[in-house]
């Protein structure tokens, strides 16, 4: 895919939120150029973002998809049908129809949307706010390999972008959608910890997250194994062999691979529900 043709496309974004948000900066540090991108949104509480960014900003879904070849759906789940119902005669052969919604399945999507319609699902994670997402999408049933190929010229500056089979979708949300937050709580609980044996807490909290940082990127960088660059840590009888037996005392290893389990159950669950509820 010629990254020029990007320069020519136009973006748009129905819903505000932090993902619309995180995946137009992205777009926007590539080729496309703020006066190609739209967004629309119910309400004017999160469109002052996208006004900065130099994005036009509207209150009409349908003004947006008219005004776009690319469009970003990203609502939340339960309004895709009403969202979709809204928009269905306005989408084209032109459009690329992308959502964002977790649990909504490729078929539910392409049944709500004209018939031969190119949809593509896209599972992206909160770090595209900082374009360090880790992004998988999954191409419908009428999308071919350009779509796919297009998609990932738009998005490879918000982070790591993947392509696979849908059933990975559900499995990516639970190991990196929900997996930021479980980040998120061993980084607040390193920092109590060393909070604990005396250090300020505001300190502790900045070590903390740049350690879950720095860590992060030493593993995507350097291309070991976590266990190799773990076992590269620890000396004989040094302090890191003692704090990872404590670890595996508390079960952490088994607790982190059924919390990745419980989560991608949910998102499976809620595609279920989203199916059923676009039947009706």
């Amino acid at each position: 895919m010629d990254p020029e043709m990007d320069t020519q496309l136009k973006i748009g974004f129905i819903g505000a939120g932090n993902m619309a948000f995180g995946i137009a900066k992205g777009i926007l540090s590539g080729n496309v150029l703020p006066v190609n991108v739209s967004v629309s949104a119910p309400s004017s509480r999160n469109l002052g973002r996208f006004q900065e960014l130099g994005i036009a900003v509207t209150h009409s879904n349908i003004e947006v998809v008219c005004g776009s070849d690319v469009v970003f759906v990203a609502v939340k789940p339960h309004l895709i049908p009403l969202v979709l119902n809204e928009i269905s005669q306005h989408v084209t052969d032109r459009h690329t129809v992308v959502s964002v919604a977790a649990g909504v399945t490729l078929a539910t999507l392409e049944e709500l949307l004209p018939e031969n319609s190119v949809v593509i699902r896209l599972m992206p994670n909160l770090p595209c706010m900082v374009q360090e997402g880790a992004l998988l999408f999954a191409r419908g049933t009428h999308a071919k390999p350009d779509d796919g190929a297009l998609l990932r010229s738009l998005l490879h500056r918000c982070g790591l972008v993947e392509e696979g089979p849908e059933t990975w979708i559900d499995i990516h949300t639970g190991l990196s959608g929900s997996g930021v937050a479980f980040v998120y709580l061993f980084a607040e609980a390193l920092a109590e910890g060393a909070v604990k044996m005396g250090m300020p807490s505001a300190l502790a909290q900045s070590i903390a997250s740049q350690t879950v940082l720095g860590a992060g990127r030493l593993l995507r960088d350097s291309g070991k194994h976590p266990a190799q660059l773990r076992s590269d840590v620890c000396t004989p009888g040094g302090t890191t062999i003692y704090g990872l037996h404590t670890l595996e005392q508390g079960g952490m290893r088994a607790t982190t691979m059924s919390a990745v389990e419980s989560a991608t159950e949910r998102a499976r669950e809620l595609g279920r529900k989203s199916a059923a509820g676009s039947r009706k």
